[in-house]
């Protein structure tokens, strides 16, 4: 019997469709899937596969073909649906579907962004520090020329610095003359000096009281070029400010104390009042109530901030206390050391917006030598820093006695402090 479906015959069914082949082995790759029928129907009842052609019954299911391949499973057992059980209808995110074809987003190269996190960041640093440099430097007044000094003693180890304060009024209005107490007389004077010594022993301060006496030496004016003979004369240390401004004061250090200068810093009035505005004010620990009508200062014993008109009064103040001069270059050094100190604090280094008003502050009111550069500025200031910290030396010019109301340098005591600068020693050397 055929069972092949009506008006299919042997001869049409091609030559590759089972004539009678022999082998054991399938005669193709290719296996069709054949119809595999359910059991039939009971009798009477018909259906799908049955012997009567009667349909089936209302809510009946009729059997379900299933589909087998050539290998005898059925085609749910082979994986035939491609997951469609599971979910996986039309490639929903398997590799082989449209979604696998994304391809996933690589993991971040930390090692590569620290990098040029790095490059960058040093890059800014470098362009800021170089800008800060020439700016800073662009800003300093380097107006005395210590070459027209004459007859000067050589250089020894270390570095000293010759520190001025200046009675200078320039840039201050009537009004600020009358708030500061400092007057309205012409030209300048010394109003504080003060020798820095910087070493690799430690750094020791050494305040010169305006009222030492000295003698003016032989020296070469520093406008006229022309020479003027000494004539032993003595005079108070700021008079030969007075007389000739900065480079016969350093002629005249040099002279009565056979040191040599090697860098000259001064500051008037005004920029000392603004640098210390600029940090913020400096605190201060006053040992004494003090008062004084000249200077404008008006204190109670104890720590305060003190701000800048107030600073200016403290280090100026002379007739309230009891030791005059020497008590006055004391006090002077303490809130010179403070301001260092305070300066120096993270708050300001670290705030741009104090560090330049501050830098620029100070750097607008200060004078120095032609030779003087920033490294040498700087090393000045945490010098004083290192004097303040417990570092350092801090004394006044040893003093032994007066001289028509001079103060007359302790000539034994100053041999020994010179020498020992000279030579880079610690200083043992006690004003008292």
């Amino acid at each position: 019997m055929n069972d092949w479906p009506e008006a299919w015959s042997d001869d049409n069914r091609g030559s590759r469709y089972g004539r009678g082949s022999a082998s054991a082995q399938p005669e193709g790759a290719r296996v069709m899937r054949q119809v595999r029928r359910g059991p039939a129907a009971p009798p009477g009842q018909g259906g799908y596969g049955g012997p009567g052609p009667a349909a089936p019954q209302y809510g009946g299911v009729p059997q379900q073909p299933s589909y087998v391949d050539g290998g005898g499973g059925t085609a749910y057992d082979n994986g035939y649906d491609s997951g469609y059980n599971t979910g996986q209808v039309y490639g929903g995110g398997g590799p082989g579907g449209p979604r696998g074809d994304r391809a996933p987003r690589p993991a971040p190269n930390w090692r590569r962004r620290i990098k040029w996190t790095t490059i960058t960041v040093v890059t800014v640093l470098i362009v800021t520090t170089v800008g800060t440099y020439f700016w800073a430097d662009s800003k300093l007044n380097r107006e005395v020329d210590l070459s027209k000094v004459i007859d000067r003693p050589e250089a020894g180890e270390g570095t000293n610095y010759l520190i001025v304060g200046s009675d200078s009024r320039a840039g201050l209005s009537d009004e600020q003359k009358k708030e500061l107490h400092t007057g309205s007389a012409e030209g300048k004077r010394t109003d504080s000096m003060m020798l820095l010594h910087v070493g690799s022993n430690g750094d020791t301060l050494i305040s010169l009281p305006r009222d030492s006496d000295v003698e003016i030496p032989t020296y070469k004016g520093s406008d006229s070029g022309k020479t003027y003979q000494g004539t032993g004369r003595h005079v108070k240390l700021n008079a030969a400010y007075a007389e000739d401004g900065p480079e016969l004061l350093v002629r005249t250090v040099e002279f009565n104390t056979g040191l040599h200068i090697d860098h000259y810093v001064e500051i008037g009035f005004a920029g000392f009042a603004n640098i210390v505005d600029a940090v913020g004010g400096v605190e201060m620990d006053i040992p004494q109530d003090i008062k004084d009508t000249k200077s404008g200062a008006d204190f109670k014993k104890g720590k305060q901030t003190l701000n800048g008109d107030e600073a200016l009064a403290f280090v100026r103040t002379r007739y309230a206390l009891a030791g005059s001069d020497l008590d006055r270059t004391k006090n002077q050094q303490k809130f010179l050391n403070a301001l260092a100190n305070q300066v120096a604090t993270p708050s300001t280094v670290l705030n741009p917006f104090k560090l330049y008003p501050t830098m620029g502050a100070g750097l607008d009111s200060l004078i120095v030598d032609k030779d003087m550069g920033l490294w040498d500025l700087g090393s000045m200031f945490w010098a004083m820093k290192s004097v303040n910290g417990g570092d350092g030396k801090s004394m006044n010019m040893p003093i032994s006695g007066s001289s028509n109301g001079n103060l007359v340098w302790d000539k034994t005591k100053l041999k020994t402090l010179v020498e020992q600068l000279n030579n880079d020693e610690k200083v043992t050397v006690s004003s008292e």
